[in-house]
């Protein structure tokens, strides 16, 4: 026989179980964590009617509404009060070494010290129910080791090995400053601002700020302080197909989220991060958006280079007039096929010695002869196999990472392998859209 607790615990957890689009998903909202949060929350003047924490199958931890937004209303309405900026860290015991200084550190720099130290002060922090729901690690690749690099598209490997090296000379630009703050510690602070600190506070930052411009301090770096962490509101998850206004309200003091197209009761409330494609969600958020109508699979220079004629003794010509143009750059295939630009690029290396006076014009959007054009798709098509067979051979090294791997790199095996499952989508319509035009 059951004892009547554990009845009555089922009978909760299936209370708190609920369908939306299909599939189940658990709202948080008895979590401690979470009922801890949203009773800080309502401290700060703070209490959200309309949404509840839940973790959802797709998404992971979001918000659902519990009734009806309609269009033009507002989704969330956070006080000033509950933002967290580097207004708040210079009021805090921390303001004056910041203050003190020099040269000024930067705002993002101050933000990442107050999150590392108040983490330290465990409960003790004002801050504590906020930074006990923040993530433990992140799946950008300033966390990613180089072997997982090599398994993004080759486009975006130089972007994450440049975004590891800017995070570095961050940490190691910061030494000095950190030891600046040991009166503040009983532990050395070599102990507490170790580089996996920063790196924690660094993406906590990067990806779930809302952006929000404040006064330049004279105590502060002159880089732009657009930084707001904001409780609760940095839940909401982001989708490319909606539509929000957001900002802060000068007015009422609050930072707004309002919803342009309105959200159906029981429906996980989304906002719009702007119009990013996969590889920049990847890069500055850690996660890949199914789907994305904003995606594309870039051609870097090494990949174009396969379809070069090393025989062409104009190639280097060429490529230093396409340089010069900036037509190396956001070469792409998407879902209605080869970019503009890429076909472009393509039909001036096409060209012979004897049309050297049509490159100008070639790149202003004239046709090209028939053969010529027929060479571009061709090449196009050579481009769009190579670039599918390279995600073919990834995708076959990421299952085979995948099986044993601890849950931090299981989840960062799995965000690399969406972005080349939505990138082998693409392809795939690209390779159909380049066919049929070598078949007319």
């Amino acid at each position: 026989m059951n004892k009547p607790g554990c009845r009555a615990g089922r009978r909760a957890r299936e209370k708190r179980r609920k369908k939306t689009h299909g599939y189940s998903v658990v709202t948080l909202t008895h979590e401690a964590q979470f009922v801890l949060l949203r009773r800080w929350l309502k401290e700060k003047g703070f209490t959200s009617q309309s949404l509840i924490p839940v973790d959802f199958q797709d998404t992971g931890r979001g918000l659902m509404t519990n009734q009806t937004i309609k269009a033009k209303n507002s989704v969330i309405s956070l006080p000033e009060k509950c933002l967290l900026t580097t207004e708040t860290v210079l009021e805090s015991y921390m303001g004056d070494y910041i203050k003190r200084w020099h040269p000024p550190v930067s705002p993002l720099l101050a933000l990442c010290c107050f999150l590392i130290a108040e983490r330290h002060r465990g409960d003790a922090s004002e801050w504590s129910p906020y930074i006990n729901i923040l993530p433990k690690t992140y799946t950008c690749p300033v966390y990613f080791s180089d072997d997982i690099i090599d398994l993004l598209p080759r486009s975006l490997q130089k972007k994450a090995t440049e975004q590891k090296e800017q995070f570095q000379e961050l940490y190691c630009s910061s030494l000095m400053f950190f030891r600046s703050l040991q009166p503040l510690f009983t532990q050395p602070t070599e102990e507490l601002f170790t580089q996996d600190a920063l790196r924690w506070a660094w993406c906590s930052i990067n990806t779930r700020t809302v952006y929000m411009e404040h006064d330049q301090s004279e105590y502060l770096s002159r880089e732009k302080d657009i930084y707001a962490l904001a409780p609760y509101l940095d839940l909401l998850n982001h989708c490319p197909n909606v539509q929000v206004e957001a900002g802060f309200n000068k007015q009422t003091r609050c930072y707004e989220v309002k919803s342009v197209q309105g959200c159906k009761k029981f429906q996980q409330a989304l906002i719009n991060y702007g119009p990013h494609d996969n590889n920049r969600l990847l890069l500055e958020y850690g996660f890949v958006a199914s789907g994305n109508p904003h995606s594309v699979v870039y051609v870097d220079l090494g990949t174009l280079q396969l379809c070069l004629d090393e025989k062409d003794k104009q190639l280097t010509q060429k490529l230093l007039y396409l340089r010069d143009n900036d037509f190396l750059r956001n070469l792409t295939f998407g879902m209605d096929g080869p970019s503009w630009r890429l076909m472009t690029a393509l039909r001036l290396l096409s060209l012979k010695p004897e049309q050297y006076s049509c490159w100008k014009s070639v790149l202003l959007g004239a046709a090209v002869s028939r053969d010529r054009e027929e060479w571009c798709i061709h090449s196009a098509l050579k481009l769009c196999n190579n670039l599918s067979d390279d995600n073919v051979k990834a995708l076959e090294t990421l299952s085979e990472l995948k099986q044993g791997a601890n849950l931090p790199l299981l989840q960062q095996l799995c965000v690399v392998e969406s972005l080349r499952q939505e990138e082998q989508r693409i392809l795939e319509h690209t390779r159909v859209v380049l066919q049929n035009l070598r078949g007319q």
